[in-house]
Parts: structure tokens; C-alpha cells; sequence
């Protein structure tokens, strides 16, 4: 049994990472949201468990937050098989590939994160290993080495990737399902929301679950840390119960705005109107404004900002839109571009 209290040898992110297990569903009944993605999945699981066969690999595709993972570990109990978790950077050898395949049982998962970011060395390994479910092993080195071919249990292959782009042609045309994965409607998010207060013993309302969900981006990752926070609050300054008054007070007090916008997502619209007259700005110039990486700003905040019509990228750079001017409360120049249509959580 785990300990309630937080022992010295534990770090903050191994309880986070212990808690967010917690809340993932465990079959595609208990999974919210993507509903044509269920449907494929459970006829190929079916299909699968009836010619007693391992499943098809599947690529998932999709931002952070979405349920990849939990999508992955779902495949692998619905069959009764092991997962084998792993991502591509922490494959850096061909032999680590070998190594982590030869572990593998009959109709097992393994399960790649960031399967984009595999080296090409590896990659290449993959692809028998993937088709023949075969591996060539070298032995030695120079001219005293020779290759041997070592066969493999059919196993699952389930990459997971926030960039589609950058994966190879070669690899993706070895998925037998690729599939993407989309932003949850505030109905989804509040339905998981209030999931997670069940499984976490915290007294939620509809109301205040439905602004948790409201604020959430479309993401259930970002729901699920938004009600630890909230519930956090509601235990220090409230009565322990979440109501919609409460949300509210404890989403402003962590720096959720009333369209989801925290920190980092103002202060790229804060750098953009404000010491950039609204754009056009380079993304490098827009990163180094506000202390972030360019892969963090284009894949972690952009997307959702432009989905709520408050950011614009052209051909000459970053352009924020009237929308964004009047959510920092500024006056926006005559020379602004017209804002597109709302997005869908705008």
C-alpha cells in the first residue's frame, strides 16, 4: 500500500506522475471523448482477439494532453498483453532497440513517445522488426563482423507523435491505423472532469466542473491538473467543496484566465501588441521575448491560440488579431488585421 505522506526518496513529479495514472481509464468504456477513434479501435481490438492475432501497429497523432498514452495502455489491456513504455529520444543506439525487443512477449505492446524524434539509425532497424518481425544483429566489428537475423514475438507497435510532419514516409506507411487525435468539447471535458473528482474524492458540482472544463484548452490533462488545483483551494480557502465560486476564485488565483490562458500565453499576446505593435514578429524573436523555447511557443501555445482567434501566423511572422487586443484590455492600432472566426473554445 502507498504511503499517504511523502517519503524523502519520492520527488514532487513521481506523486504528479502517480496521480495522473491514477486518473487514466483502463478501457475504452471508461474512455471520454473521440468517439470515431473508439469506434475504429474496438472493431480492430475485436477483430484482433477473434484470429487471436496481435493488433495492427497504430500511430496516434495529436497534441499533448490528449490520451495517446492512455489510448496505448488501454490497447494493451484489452488484450490481456504487457506494455513496454518507452520514447525516441531515449533510444539512441540500434542495440537499445534490440535490446528492448527482445524482451517482449507474444502479442505484446511497446509503446514509443515522440516516435518522431527516433534516430534514423534506429529507425531503419525498426522496419523489419515491424513487417517481418525480424531483427539483424552485428556482431564484431570491421572485417570479422557478421549479421545475424533474430526472430521476434508479434508484438504491437503504438508510436505516439505531436508532429505528423516529421515523420518519415517510410515509417508511417508501417502503421496499420494512423489516427488523430482532436481538442474535447467542454461537454467531454466536464464529463472527465467530474471523473476524476470521483476517483480523487473531491466534491465537485456540475456547475463547477463545467468551469473547470470551460477553461481546460480542450485538453484532459490540462482538466485533470486544473482540478488538483482548484481542489487545493477549495481545501485551504473554502469549505473543501467545488462549486462554481469556488473554481472561479481558484482558477484566477493560479493565472487561469476566463478563456483558459495562463502565464505564458498572455505574455506572448503581452509581447506581440504591446513591444511589437501588434506584429508581424519572427517566432525566434517572439520566444526569446518571453523566455521560451520556439518548439515550446509553435507546439505548446500557439496551436490554442489560434484557435481562439487571437493569433495569426503569416508568411512575414506572429500577428495578433482585435480579439487578443481586447482580452489584455488594449486598444487595438486601425492598421490590426481583421480577427478570423472565433475557435471552438473562443
Amino acid at each position: 500500500m502507498r504511503e499517504e505522506l511523502l517519503q524523502p526518496e519520492e520527488s514532487i513529479d513521481e506523486v504528479e506522475r502517480s496521480v495522473d495514472a491514477s486518473l487514466r481509464p483502463r478501457t475504452l468504456e471508461e474512455f471520454i471523448g473521440q468517439r470515431e477513434l473508439k469506434e475504429h479501435l474496438s472493431i480492430i481490438l475485436e477483430a484482433a482477439r477473434r484470429r487471436s492475432q496481435a493488433v495492427d501497429h497504430v500511430l496516434f497523432a495529436g497534441p499533448p494532453g490528449l490520451g495517446k498514452t492512455s489510448l496505448a495502455s488501454i490497447i494493451a489491456a484489452e488484450m490481456g498483453v504487457a506494455i513496454h513504455v518507452t520514447s525516441g529520444p531515449a533510444i539512441e543506439r540500434a542495440g537499445d532497440l534490440a535490446a528492448m525487443l527482445s524482451q517482449l512477449g507474444e502479442g505484446d505492446v511497446l509503446f514509443i513517445d515522440e516516435v518522431h524524434r527516433l534516430p534514423r539509425v534506429v529507425e531503419e532497424v525498426l522496419y523489419p522488426a515491424m513487417e517481418d518481425f525480424q531483427i539483424d544483429i552485428v556482431l564484431g566489428k570491421g572485417p570479422a563482423a557478421r549479421s545475424i537475423r533474430l526472430d521476434l514475438p508479434r508484438f504491437t507497435l503504438v508510436g505516439a507523435t505531436t508532429r505528423t510532419g516529421s515523420i518519415t514516409g517510410p515509417l508511417r506507411d508501417r502503421f496499420g491505423l494512423v489516427a488523430r487525435l482532436d481538442y474535447y468539447e467542454p461537454a467531454e471535458l466536464e464529463a472527465i472532469a467530474s471523473r476524476a473528482a470521483r476517483i480523487l474524492g473531491v466534491q465537485v458540482d456540475a456547475a463547477g466542473a463545467r468551469e473547470i472544463a470551460r477553461r481546460s484548452r480542450g485538453t484532459p490533462r490540462i482538466a485533470n491538473r486544473l482540478l488538483r488545483r482548484v481542489r487545493d483551494f477549495a481545501e485551504v480557502r473554502g469549505d473543501g467543496t467545488v462549486d462554481l465560486a469556488t473554481a472561479s476564485a481558484g482558477l484566477a488565483l493560479f493565472g487561469v484566465d476566463e478563456r483558459g490562458l495562463d502565464k505564458v500565453d498572455r505574455a506572448i499576446l503581452s509581447a506581440i501588441c504591446e513591444r511589437f505593435g501588434g506584429g508581424p514578429v519572427g517566432l525566434s524573436t517572439l520566444a526569446i521575448s518571453v523566455g521560451e523555447q520556439t518548439e515550446t511557443v509553435e507546439d505548446v501555445y500557439e496551436p490554442f491560440l489560434i484557435q481562439c482567434g487571437l493569433l495569426m501566423r503569416t508568411p512575414r511572422g506572429r500577428v495578433a488579431t482585435p480579439a487578443a487586443w481586447a482580452h489584455l484590455g488594449l486598444v487595438a492600432p486601425p492598421s490590426a488585421a481583421d480577427a478570423p472566426p472565433p475557435g471552438l473554445f473562443g
